[in-house]
């Protein structure tokens, strides 16, 4: 059975075929860097991780790429207002670039935490200005693209099939447009290639149009045809960039290449919170370093980063994952309960007999492997595919108490948490940090002691020294659950 992608400009589920026979070009759109990453981009880069890691379990060589917008993503997510990194550089009174930085590298260790494979490249849009200066370039000559007051934009009304991918009337988009922010433009509709900066703008580069930026459909492109050509198979990014971000890196590559510029579209769904999109504009987000650290008023304890990796997993790709501290707590307990059986399955192993593999536990094997396989090939339906993660962790379980049973069975049973639950789903680690017996009841008796003192601090309402006691054993790879009655403390 082939893998089937949705393709978002067909709609409808297609066989993957990419361009190269045994190669794959990817490219999805990274995070603009001008905050911390939350719940929203977890779900959005676990999915396209997901998609990497399985393509690679095919046997496909892939190239990944995920951009860094650090210039051109301005307020409105088209052509007005101001770039969102200068305004965010203005509240931290930070340079833009010094801001694009932090949280860059904010960016990738929560990505690490969740387990999210590093893109082979990641580009960044101030790193590819001459290159983005040559497609406008391109664009004006073959008459696609208009300059006005240093200023540069696409004239959509000469692409024939503009709208194709968002399925929208240009007539519809230049009726609903709102000219008063955009006057210099022939059609409301037309998009920025690039923007004439003001004098104190700290942003800007010389080109010949004057000094500018570039608008920020136009850095995808650039940056895909760079690493991946002009044609790619694989283009993925937020349902919410569908329209206009999407639409407008397919006007502007066609225009200019003249070839179809991506073969699979494939957008993830959006994280909810009480049914609304979450989001750093409607200021209802939720960070990935306060779901690690428990420190939000929504969440009543800290998370694993890999439990809300399982999370995630819980839900399909294309669909919305309404966010509640009682799923968090479920896909932890899920979490656990997975690392617990993987943890006695090797434990096993070093005691069983040296004895061949038992052939029903073989053949169990095999319908788990097909029934996983079977689900990620129908366009990456990890929620089946996690639960055959727990058919594993059942048959796991049962066997531990069979003296009889082989350490070769043990083995292959460990192979298969490995390769589907690790190597596809990265749920499960090559390692867990093991302690012998007498290490465990010498940490239980220091940990026990300062469980008593958080206990008595908080009736004391001394919250801080509280917080304070918990915040110190997390950084050591402790964490506390409050259960009714009584605390209990876990590794990581």
């Amino acid at each position: 059975m082939a893998l089937k992608l949705y393709n978002t400009l067909t709609r409808k589920l297609e066989d993957f075929k990419p361009l190269v026979e045994g190669k794959v070009g990817m490219y999805v759109c990274g995070p603009t860097v001008y905050g911390h990453a939350h719940l929203g981009h977890a779900k959005s880069y676990i999915s396209f991780d997901i998609l990497c890691r399985y393509l690679r379990y095919l046997g496909y060589s892939v190239t990944y790429v995920q951009n860094i917008t650090d210039v051109g993503h301005l307020t409105d997510d088209a052509d007005a207002g101001e770039d969102k990194l200068a305004v965010a550089a203005k509240k931290e009174h930070k340079h833009p670039m010094a801001l694009a930085e932090y949280y860059t590298a904010s960016y990738f260790a929560d990505m690490d935490k969740l387990n999210c494979l590093r893109p082979d490249i990641s580009p960044r849009a101030t790193g590819h200005i001459p290159e983005q200066i040559e497609l406008v370039q391109t664009l004006i000559e073959k008459g696609y693209a208009y300059e006005v007051n240093g200023s540069v934009y696409f004239d959509v009304s000469k692409m024939k099939d503009y709208g194709k991918l968002s399925g929208r009337n240009i007539e519809e988009m230049m009726s609903g447009a709102r000219i008063e922010v955009s006057q210099e433009k022939r059609n409301p509709a037309d998009f920025a290639l690039w923007k004439k900066a003001e004098a104190n703008h700290i942003m800007q580069w010389n080109s010949p149009w004057g000094s500018g930026y570039p608008g920020w459909h136009l850095e995808c492109s650039v940056m895909s045809m760079k690493y991946l050509g002009k044609t790619i198979d694989i283009h993925g990014g937020g349902l919410e960039n569908q329209f206009p971000h999407h639409e407008c890196e397919i006007a502007q590559s066609e225009c200019a290449n003249g070839v179809q510029f991506v073969r699979y579209w494939v957008h993830n769904n959006m994280v909810t919170v009480d049914g609304q999109k979450m989001g750093k504009s409607l200021n209802n987000f939720i960070t990935l370093k306060q779901v690690f650290a428990g420190k939000h008023e929504r969440l009543s304890r800290a998370y694993d980063p890999i439990a809300a990796r399982q999370l995630v997993l819980n839900s399909h790709y294309r669909s919305p994952l309404d966010f509640s501290d009682a799923s968090l707590t479920a896909a932890q307990s899920g979490y656990d309960r997975i690392t617990s059986a993987v943890i006695a399955l090797r434990k096993k192993i070093k005691s069983a007999p040296a004895e061949n593999i038992d052939a029903n536990v073989s053949a169990k094997l095999d319908e788990i492997k097909a029934k996983f396989e079977a689900a990620m090939n129908d366009d990456l339906n990890t929620a089946i595919a996690l639960s055959m993660i727990f058919e594993l962790v059942k048959l796991s379980n049962g066997l531990l108490d069979d003296n009889k049973v082989s350490a070769a069975t043990f083995e292959a049973i460990d192979k298969m948490f490995t390769t589907l639950g690790g190597d596809v789903l990265g749920i499960v680690k090559d390692e867990y940090p093991e302690a012998n017996a007498g290490d465990d009841e010498l940490l239980d008796h220091l940990i026990g002691t300062l469980i008593e003192q958080r206990n008595n601090a908080r009736k004391n309402k001394d919250f801080a020294a509280a917080d304070a006691i918990r915040d110190k054993l997390d950084s050591f790879g402790i964490v506390f659950e409050d259960k009714p009655g009584q605390t209990v403390w876990r590794r990581k």
